[in-house]
């Protein structure tokens, strides 16, 4: 097993369970992409076992601080169960939902959500990617469905030095789907979508404006950035009269259209705009146009330290 020698005070983020050693903190050691090395102190202490990624500034990422632990097959296997059953104690209103979330859940850099009978999977580190076998097996096992696709083609895999990835993994079956959640379903395309498909972890949110939609008799809702149209459907099943969305892209335009209609609501109390939000809403201020609600989530602005000055502008 090779070992990884930490800088001088470079342990107390590790002694504190963060599970990330970056480059800058390394004074001697290496190993290749993905594999499991020991982490020790200055003084040789040991404090983890982690996955090595020697093209990423993130050069290695914990596995377990129990130096006890074997980290292998049955490890792997034994994390993705568990990951699996904590979902199961708890009453979530849909069929899609996420089952596996990274270092939260003790796999890093592993994203795995659940649409339905289907499986979608996201291995952005070199250490679930060494495992990707084990894991798609594992996942199969843990859930007893047939079908998982590969949704490995983030931008962020480059720093990892792992090429893009996109396909069933196991199994084979549609692309596009169906979400049922709350009281609505909604049309995801797990091939071309956002992230797996959908933005899951706003659905919560969904319900949450769909009720303040109906307490509070919104009217005339504006929903930016809207992709395909989740709080579109939600402000309209809370009873709002009509709802104006705005995205720059036309393939999610037209889901979002798709989706009022799978839900029964009538095209003329939705009006999408493929164009520009700030252009859009500085018209909407010119021309004093009114809202009772705005929903705003937009993009992600400054990705990196570097992008900061630019986003505060945005």
């Amino acid at each position: 097993m090779k070992t990884i020698r930490l800088r001088q005070g470079k342990e107390r983020s590790l002694q504190r369970r963060h599970p990330w050693i970056f480059e800058s903190a390394i004074a001697r050691g290496g190993a290749d992409a993905g594999e499991t090395v020991r982490i020790d102190s200055f003084a040789g202490q040991f404090l983890a076992w982690a996955a090595f990624s020697p093209a990423s500034k993130i050069r290695a990422r914990a596995w377990s601080f129990d130096e006890k632990q074997r980290i292998d097959a049955a490890f792997i296997v034994a994390a993705v169960a568990s990951s699996i059953r904590a979902r199961s104690r708890f009453d979530i209103k849909s069929n899609g939902l996420r089952l596996i979330h990274g270092e939260s859940d003790g796999l890093p850099g592993l994203i795995v959500d659940r649409y339905g009978d289907t499986l979608v999977a996201q291995f952005a580190s070199a250490g679930v990617e060494r495992w990707k076998d084990v894991i798609a097996d594992a996942l199969l096992q843990a859930t007893g469905l047939t079908k998982l696709y590969e949704r490995s083609d983030a931008s962020s895999r480059a720093l990892e030095g792992l090429p893009e990835v996109k396909g069933w993994l196991r199994g084979q079956g549609d692309v596009d789907l169906l979400l049922a959640e709350h009281d609505w379903q909604l049309h995801v395309n797990i091939a071309d979508g956002h992230k797996t498909g959908f933005y899951l972890d706003q659905r919560d949110s969904r319900k949450r404006f769909c009720d303040y939609a109906r307490r509070l008799k919104f009217e005339r809702v504006l929903n930016c950035y809207c992709y395909t149209g989740g709080f579109t459907v939600a402000a309209l099943m809370g009873g709002a009269a009509h709802v104006t969305s705005i995205d720059s892209s036309g393939p999610a335009l037209a889901l979002a259209a798709a989706n009022v209609a799978l839900n029964g609501f009538a095209p003329e109390r939705a009006t999408f705009m493929d164009a520009d939000v700030n252009a859009s809403l500085r018209v909407f201020i010119e021309q004093g146009r009114s809202f009772d609600a705005i929903v705003l989530d937009p993009p992600k602005f400054a990705p990196t330290v570097a992008h900061a000055e630019r986003a505060a502008r945005a």
